[in-house]
């Protein structure tokens, strides 16, 4: 009895799904962070790197005619109110900013202490600024236009595609996993299941196996039909040579037992000679 030929999938197909499962997984963590904190949190610092520079301003304005109580308790009455003007309906609307966020939002205390309004020209544009996001634990910088809602609800979009794919790229690794191709002295076993009696097999196309390792077959159906079967050598098996190659050794196998019509690419040695014309 013909020994079984039997052809698993490669580190090559499972290496390459799982780095297209990691990709499309990283992008969507990416996407999903932006459009459920990151942008909102960008936002946040938008307005309070605003809010501090408004303040310098006003400061540098009233420090001369308040006393550092007059101007603490000025600052204390100081809001932030999160809104922007949109640029396509010139109207004023919300700025998204995170879950919690008090709006009106008071300005930070530290924008009511007199001293430090008054050291931050000495210290450097944006010290007190960033002493202050250093304090409050915050990690992200100022970006230099708002992200509007429509921009939030964008990053839902592409995390939603990106979570679709990496679905697929985690069905088709589990899929392929599970499968093999075989080939024996009786029968060929296709990747989707199921013997197939080499009389069964009625056309063999190979133009494609040289150059892709892809090959298909169409195999009889009881009811008189015929059924498409794909031969992926590239995923089953594989062409390395210090593995013996073995879906070449399958195809061999089946094209050693097949006896339908064989469909390949003819090279210019392989045709046949043109009979001479009479005369020549």
């Amino acid at each position: 009895m013909t020994d079984r030929i039997v052809c698993k999938p490669t580190p090559w197909f499972l290496l390459r799904a799982a780095a297209m499962l990691l990709m499309f997984g990283i992008f969507s963590v990416l996407f999903f962070r932006d459009g459920k904190w990151g942008y909102r949190e960008q936002n946040l610092v938008y307005h309070l790197s605003k809010a501090f520079e408004q303040a310098k301003n006003e400061f540098k304005e009233k420090k001369d005619q308040m006393t550092p109580v007059d101007w603490r308790a000025y600052a204390a009455k100081r809001t932030i109110d999160f809104t922007h003007i949109d640029k396509e309906s010139k109207q004023v609307i919300a700025t998204p900013v995170p879950e919690g966020t008090p709006v009106p939002m008071p300005w930070p205390e530290i924008l009511g202490d007199y001293e430090a309004m008054k050291a931050a020209p000495d210290q450097g544009q944006d010290k007190l600024f960033n002493d202050y996001l250093l304090q409050t634990n915050i990690k992200k910088e100022a970006p230099e236009e708002l992200f509007t809602l429509r921009k939030i609800n964008e990053q839902w979009v592409v995390f939603w595609f990106c979570l679709v794919l990496v679905l697929g790229a985690l069905f088709m690794l589990l899929r392929t996993m599970g499968r093999k191709i075989a080939i024996d002295g009786e029968a060929f076993y296709p990747a989707s299941g199921g013997k197939v009696p080499f009389a069964d097999l009625a056309r063999l196309d190979l133009r494609k196996w040289e150059t892709k390792g892809l090959a298909f077959t169409w195999a009889k159906t009881p009811s008189g039909g015929e059924r498409k079967l794909r031969i992926d050598g590239l995923t089953y098996g594989g062409f390395k040579k210090e593995d013996g190659e073995p879906a070449e050794q399958l195809m061999r196998r089946l094209k050693e037992n097949f006896s339908g019509e064989l469909i390949e690419y003819v090279t210019e040695s392989e045709e046949p000679a043109k009979p001479a014309v009479p005369g020549s």
